[in-house]
C-alpha cells in the first residue's frame, strides 16, 4: 500500500481547481468556481469548486468530495489509480513497491491488463515485422515517428496467439484477458481478436487505455477496414472520443472543437500542429459524446468526408449539438478528399484557410444542399424545409430561434410567419409530451406531525451544517464562558437525540476530538475511514449560491452574509429544533392519551399536561432572550 504521509504530501501539494481543470472548464463564480455538470446533461451550470475547502459539489446529482473522489467519479479511477495520477501531476515520486496493492474491483484488472497489451502492441513495432510491415505503413501514410510517440501506436503480429500467450506467460488468466475483448473464443479454441492490423490505443480523459482501434494494414474483401474492442465497463463507445486525452487542453485554449471522422484524421491534423481534434470513431454523434466535448468548449466544427455518407454522418449529429445548446458549424471538403488527406495536401495555414472560407451555419448548410439537390422537386423542397424548422426548434434558446428563423426565410423566399407557426407547432408538440399536468395527483393534506417531522430534519440540517462549515470559529457568547463555537454548540444540544443517525455520527467525531483539545474541520472527514459520511459533509459544506462582490465593489450595496450574525443564527437553529422536539413530544403524548383504552383522564388534567409542556416550550424560546417565538393554533415559527 502507498504510505500514508506520501498521500498526505500529495494531498497537501494539489489545487482542486487546477485538478478538476484538466477536466472541466471552468469559471470564477465569487470566491468559488463553477461549471456544467461532467456527470450529466444540464444547461445551468450545477458544479461548484471551492478553493478554500479543496472540495467539489455537482447540485445535479448530489457527487461530492475531494479531488481524490472527482478523479474517481469523472473518469473511473480506482484510489491507488487518482493517488498515482495526482502524484505525478505534482512531483510526488510513488516507489512501485509502496504501490503495490490487490486488485479488488473488475475495472482495475481490465487497466492492468490493457496497459501490457498496449506495451506489447508498441513493442512490436521493434520487431522483424513491425519495421517491415507496420513502420513501412507510418511511412507510407506520412505519420511521423513522434505522432506514433504521442497516440502510443502500435502493431499486431500476423500470428493467431502472440497476445494471449504473452499475456498468460505475464500471469493473465483467461477471464481478464477475455473480459477486455482482447480475444475470442471458437470450439475452445482462443485467438487474438487483432491480427496484422495497425493499433490505435483508445485512452480515457486521464490518459489510460480502455480499449483499441485496428486498422488492417492491406484491404482485404472479407475483412473488415477497422475493428474495435467491444464495449466493456471501461469502454462505452457513445461516451469516448479518440484523441480527447490528448487535445482537451487545446480545445479549452482555442474554444473551439474539430469533429472528424476517423483515427488518422486526428493524426495528422496534430501532425500540422492543429491540435484541438478529436474523433467519433466512424459512428454517429452522441449526446453523450457532445457533452464531453461541452466540458471544454461551446462551439464544435464538423469536418467531415465530402461523400454521402459523410455529410449523412453530419447531419445526424447536428442537431443533437444544437439541443446541447452548442454553436455548431459545418465544413464540407471537396469530393473524395477528407481531412487526412486534404491536410497533408495543403499544409496547415491552407487548412485552416479553407475551413475559414467555408465553414457554415447549420440553416445554411441545409439551404445550400436544399438548392443544390432539390430546388426542382416539389416534394423533397418542402420536406428539406420541414428538416430545416425541425432543427431549428431543436434550439433551447428562444432568441437564436428567431435569428435563425429570419435567415431561413430571407434565404428560402419563404413567408417568415409560415416558418414560425410551423416550428410553434413542433414547440407546443414537445411541450404537451412532456407536461406534468396530465398526470397531477391531488398531494393529500398533511398532518401536523409530518410538518413537525420535516421541521425537525430541516433544523437537524441547519445544526449540524453550522458546525461542519463554522466549529473552527473563535467568539464570545454573552453571558456565558463559552469561547468558542464548538464549545457553545456541543453544550447546547447534550441533551439532544438527532433523528438523523450521519448527523449524530458527526456531532460525535467533533465532540470526540474536542474532548483531546482539537477542533477538526471539514478535510478531517475527507478519509476512507468516514466513508460512509462523506456526501453528508460535502453536501452540508457545499453552498450553491454565493452573492456576487459587484453588489459591493460596483454598486455600494452590502448584503448581509451569514457570518455576520452567526451568533444568532446558531442559536436560533438550535432553540427551533428543541423547541419542534417539544412539539412533536406534546404531539406523540396527546395521540397516546386519546388512543388508550387503559388510562382514565379528565379534561382538567389535559389541561394541566398541556399547560406544563407549553411552558417547557417557552421556557426555551425565551432563553438567552434571543429570539421571541409566538405560539398559535396552526403557527410555527
Amino acid at each position: 500500500m502507498i504510505e500514508d504521509k506520501v498521500i498526505q504530501e500529495i494531498k497537501d501539494r494539489l489545487d482542486i481547481v487546477e485538478v478538476v481543470g484538466d477536466f472541466v472548464s471552468l469559471k470564477k463564480s465569487g470566491s468559488s468556481y463553477k461549471a456544467l455538470s461532467p456527470f450529466t446533461t444540464e444547461k445551468t451550470p450545477s458544479f461548484f469548486v471551492s478553493p478554500s475547502k479543496q472540495i467539489f459539489k455537482c447540485f445535479s446529482t448530489g457527487k461530492g468530495g475531494d479531488a481524490i473522489e472527482f478523479l474517481k467519479e469523472v473518469d473511473s479511477m480506482t484510489y491507488i489509480e487518482a493517488i498515482k495520477y495526482l502524484g505525478e501531476k505534482y512531483g510526488v515520486e510513488i516507489n512501485e513497491s509502496e504501490s503495490n496493492y490487490v486488485v479488488n474491483t473488475e475495472k482495475e484488472s481490465l487497466l492492468i491488463v490493457l496497459n501490457k497489451t498496449k506495451e506489447f502492441f508498441k513493442e512490436n513495432l521493434n520487431t522483424s515485422d513491425g519495421k517491415s510491415i507496420a513502420i513501412s505503413y507510418f511511412d507510407h501514410r506520412n505519420i511521423s515517428k513522434e505522432m506514433v510517440e504521442k497516440f502510443e501506436l502500435g502493431y499486431s503480429l500476423d500470428k493467431w496467439d502472440s497476445l494471449y500467450n504473452h499475456l498468460i506467460k505475464n500471469q493473465f488468466e483467461d477471464n481478464q484477458i477475455i473480459n477486455a475483448g482482447l480475444i475470442l473464443e471458437n470450439n475452445n479454441k482462443k485467438y487474438d481478436r487483432f491480427r496484422n492490423r495497425i493499433i490505435f490505443p483508445i485512452h480515457n480523459l486521464s490518459g489510460k487505455v480502455i480499449a483499441f482501434g485496428a486498422r488492417i494494414i492491406k484491404d482485404e474483401k472479407n475483412q473488415p477496414k477497422y475493428i474495435n474492442s467491444p464495449e466493456t465497463s471501461l469502454y462505452i463507445k457513445s461516451k469516448v472520443l479518440y484523441g480527447l486525452y490528448q487535445s482537451k487542453n487545446n480545445i479549452r485554449k482555442e474554444d473551439t472543437c474539430y469533429l472528424v471522422e476517423g483515427y488518422t484524421d486526428v493524426i495528422s491534423l496534430f501532425q500540422i500542429e492543429i491540435n484541438n481534434v478529436v474523433s467519433s470513431s466512424g459512428t454517429s454523434l452522441t449526446n453523450e459524446q457532445i457533452k464531453l466535448i461541452s466540458r471544454y468548449t461551446k462551439n464544435i466544427t464538423i469536418l467531415f468526408d465530402g461523400d454521402k455518407a459523410g455529410i449523412d454522418a453530419s447531419l445526424r449529429g447536428m442537431d443533437l449539438i444544437l439541443e446541447n445548446d452548442m454553436n455548431v458549424k459545418i465544413v464540407s471538403f471537396p469530393e473524395g478528399e477528407d481531412p487526412d488527406s486534404y491536410s497533408k495536401k495543403v499544409g496547415k495555414d491552407k487548412f485552416l484557410e479553407f475551413i475559414k472560407l467555408n465553414e457554415t451555419n447549420l440553416i445554411n448548410y441545409k439551404i445550400n444542399l436544399l438548392n443544390t439537390k432539390y430546388k426542382d422537386d416539389p416534394v423533397k423542397k418542402s420536406e428539406m424545409i420541414f428538416d430545416i424548422v425541425r432543427s431549428i426548434s431543436k434550439i433551447p434558446n428562444s432568441i437564436k430561434r428567431s435569428v435563425f428563423l429570419k435567415e431561413a426565410s430571407n434565404l428560402l423566399d419563404i413567408n417568415e410567419q409560415a416558418l414560425i407557426s410551423e416550428m410553434n407547432k413542433l414547440l407546443i408538440g414537445k411541450e404537451n409530451k412532456f407536461s406534468p399536468t396530465n398526470n397531477l395527483i391531488k398531494e393529500e393534506k398533511k398532518e401536523d406531525n409530518k410538518t413537525i417531522t420535516s421541521a425537525i430534519n430541516f433544523y437537524e440540517r441547519e445544526c449540524v451544517r453550522m458546525l461542519v462549515n463554522y466549529g473552527t470559529t473563535d467568539f464570545e457568547v454573552i453571558g456565558l464562558d463559552r469561547k468558542s463555537f464548538i464549545d457553545y454548540f456541543l453544550n447546547e444540544i447534550e441533551d439532544v437525540e438527532f433523528e438523523n443517525k450521519n448527523y449524530l455520527k458527526i456531532i460525535e467525531v467533533f465532540k470526540r476530538e474536542f474532548k483531546k483539545d482539537k477542533i477538526i474541520d471539514i478535510n478531517y472527514f475527507l478519509t476512507d475511514e468516514f466513508s460512509a459520511l462523506k456526501d453528508d459533509i460535502i453536501d452540508l459544506s457545499a453552498n450553491k449560491y454565493e452573492i456576487s462582490k459587484k453588489w459591493r465593489d460596483k454598486f455600494n450595496i452590502h448584503v448581509s452574509e451569514e457570518t455576520d450574525s452567526l451568533k444568532k443564527t446558531t442559536y436560533t437553529n438550535i432553540l427551533r429544533l428543541k423547541f419542534r422536539l417539544i412539539r412533536k413530544m406534546i404531539n406523540d403524548n396527546m395521540q397516546n392519551l386519546n388512543t388508550s383504552d387503559k388510562v382514565n383522564v379528565d379534561e382538567e388534567t389535559i389541561k394541566t399536561f398541556l399547560a406544563f409542556n407549553l411552558s417547557i416550550s417557552l421556557s426555551i424560546a425565551s432563553r438567552d432572550g434571543v429570539s421571541q417565538i409566538t405560539l398559535s393554533k396552526g403557527l410555527y415559527v
